[in-house]
């Protein structure tokens, strides 16, 4: 009954974090003085991050945690 607790509770969590996403098309810059944006781009946000660069290698390290962690409890049962 606890696994499929935390299931149904990590699946609305990545859900709700789904459904929360704001696309970078969505992001409408404001302008309250009525001026110019000062700089002389689009004033749009970059489409990538820097941590885009890093997606896989950070998957990988993930993955290894979850079975390294996963090997050194399930050992110490007693």
């Amino acid at each position: 009954m606890k696994t499929i607790n935390k299931l149904v509770y990590a699946f609305l969590l990545i859900t709700v974090s789904l459904l929360n996403a704001q696309l970078p098309g969505d992001v409408t810059p404001s302008n309250p003085g009525g001026g110019s944006t000062g700089g002389s781009g689009t004033g749009a946000p970059p489409l990538k991050s820097p941590i885009d660069m890093y997606v896989i290698g950070l998957g990988i390290i993930a993955i290894m945690l979850i079975v390294f962690f996963t090997k050194k409890y399930t050992a110490k049962k007693i």
